[in-house]
């Protein structure tokens, strides 16, 4: 027998009621997508870190005012996303005083090469999130969305509070300028590699 998932939908009118356990299952399913896009948008692990967790504080303390698209929330927490990086500095003041009213988890290992690993991927990151950046800001946020974040066209708009349209005009623009632009990098990342496909 299979057994279906729990809508993101149903979770949400759960976690409205109270319930802070499906709360919870929404950050399980869509936290690292969440941190994946602001790592990408800030090209800081440790400031991406910070700031998912403000994602998350923001959309537990707005839960019921949010919009859906279809039957996910990851559309509108990205849209948090994208707000909570303009406003960084706002974003991660209200999420440290939060940390500092909890208890301080016990220290975990870290390991070099991890950390070495983590600090080539950070370089790649920010010669990736250079040649995105010379995109226009409308057409950057669609590809944050619909390459690097994986959303369809509807829920990218949805994201962005625009017309389906909107968003397809703006890819198909973004796409053409990025085809030229990252073939002149060598393939540091599955992420440019994706954009190279996407463009080609």
């Amino acid at each position: 027998m299979t057994i279906t998932p729990i809508s993101d939908r149903e979770l949400w009118e759960r976690a409205c009621a109270g319930d802070p356990e499906s709360f919870g299952v929404i950050f399980d399913r869509h936290s690292r997508a969440v941190y994946n896009f602001l790592s990408r948008r800030t090209a800081s692990w440790a400031e991406a870190e910070d700031l998912t967790s403000a994602v998350f504080l923001d959309a537990w303390r707005h839960r019921r005012a949010v919009t859906l698209d279809r039957d996910s929330a990851l559309p509108w927490l990205l849209g948090i996303a994208r707000n909570t990086a303009a406003n960084g500095g706002r974003a991660r003041r209200r999420y440290q005083a939060l940390r500092e009213r909890l208890p301080t988890p016990s220290p975990t290992p870290d390991h070099a090469q991890d950390v070495a690993d983590r600090i080539d991927e950070e370089r790649a990151l920010v010669a990736l999130r250079a040649s995105v950046g010379r995109l226009p800001a409308h057409e950057r946020e669609v590809i944050e969305l619909c390459v690097w974040s994986g959303l369809d066209q509807q829920a990218a708009a949805t994201a962005l509070g625009v017309a389906v349209g909107t968003v397809k005009s703006r890819l198909h623009r973004a796409r053409r300028r990025l085809g030229d632009d990252l073939r002149e990098y060598a393939p540091l990342s599955p992420d440019r590699r994706v954009i190279a496909e996407e463009t080609s």
